[in-house]
């Protein structure tokens, strides 16, 4: 899909925006021609709320992430607008910071966790030597800090002494992501950026540390982004979610929306495509095709290789976004068709178990 003019789509059903996001895109310059890896992406973070960023590995999630804290490593180049709300003051544009003015807003305002613990550690320094380092780097009161650091330990069930005085391979990954979240949180931000935190771990802590996530972001009142493949699981904890699809969204609203109405075919291409101990691995249906190439993505809609409705219109015409209720938006010309055309089944058990709506 090319660019979108999302101007006057309401991405946000609240005027208490922390981040608003426009026109974001990050490219790199290749031999074979540029490289476009997130493509004109408009969205509003709202204060305190969980916001899951759900896709295909490659669609362009890890870069929304690192885009969101101006984070982009060389030679990539961010352009468009960025900016964060503070509770108090004046709106920050991250996207024209100096890099010491920058270096204050990470981990400060805005934290991130990046995808596997395993390999976030110094493995010759203990855990307590991470805090004391992050709380030395940003000339934070060292005793509050520390303090700080134990109740966020003690949050997240965990014994803080212990932890504290080990070092990384003593704990298991289980351990280790839980401590990287405390991690992020010693310096109180207001936004916790998360990408694939759950990846290398077993379902059942998967699933434990979402809980202990929702009781930190209850606690603690800080907005989340939230970036997985696994929709379903993501569904357990954010109240809305973004569909990226091809370095931008294409479908936008409300968990509950998202699971029991989703309107672009790749969504419910996604469900169907998605683990499902209710559904048997033969009806489980893999999405054809593969992801484009960030050098060659298709015009029109970027989907329309892979869709099966698509047509001559959706192959030669950007889609824009469509409204299908407030705040469910979806950049498709064909949503109201996609629910007969692509069925799929609830990816959890619930009273009703077809989603043919």
């Amino acid at each position: 899909m090319n660019a979108v003019d999302h101007s006057t789509t309401d991405l946000n059903s609240s005027t208490d925006t922390i981040l608003e996001i426009r026109n974001a895109s990050v490219t790199f310059d290749m031999d074979r021609g540029q490289s476009r890896v997130l493509d004109n992406v408009n969205m509003d973070i709202e204060r305190e709320e969980i916001l899951g960023v759900v896709g295909e590995s490659g669609s362009g999630k890890s870069m929304f992430a690192s885009a969101l804290l101006d984070a982009v490593v060389d030679p990539g180049v961010l352009t468009g607008e960025i900016t964060y709300y503070p509770e108090r003051g004046q709106p920050i544009d991250l996207l024209d910071l100096s890099p010491k003015e920058l270096k204050k807003v990470r981990w400060e305002e805005i934290s991130m966790v990046f995808q596997g613990a395993m390999s976030s550690w110094n493995p010759t320094l203990s855990i307590k030597g991470h805090f004391e380092e992050t709380l030395d780097a940003h000339n934070a009161n060292f005793s509050e800090g520390m303090d700080r650091a134990r109740e966020l330990l003690a949050d997240l069930y965990m014994d803080p002494e212990r932890v504290l005085n080990s070092y990384p391979h003593e704990l298991s990954g289980g351990m280790k992501q839980r401590a990287l979240i405390a991690l992020s949180m010693v310096l109180e931000p207001q936004v916790l950026v998360m990408d694939e935190p759950t990846a290398a771990l077993d379902l059942l802590m998967q699933r434990s540390i979402l809980k202990l996530l929702r009781e930190v972001q209850e606690k603690y009142e800080v907005a989340m982004v939230f970036i997985t493949h696994d929709l379903p699981l993501v569904a357990e904890l954010a109240e809305r979610i973004a569909v990226m699809y091809a370095f931008e969204f294409v479908e936008v609203s409300t968990i509950d929306d998202i699971i029991r109405n989703a309107a672009h075919p790749y969504t419910r291409a996604l469900l169907n495509a998605t683990p499902n101990l209710d559904v048997h691995v033969d009806e489980m249906r893999p999405i054809e095709g593969s992801s484009p190439d960030p050098v060659h993505t298709p015009e029109g809609c970027s989907y329309h290789p892979r869709c099966p409705l698509a047509d001559d219109e959706c192959v030669s015409e950007d889609p824009g976004y469509h409204a299908v209720t407030a705040g469910h938006d979806v950049a498709c010309f064909h949503w109201e068709q996609s629910r007969e055309a692509i069925p799929y089944t609830l990816p959890f058990q619930d009273d009703s178990t077809e989603a043919n709506q």
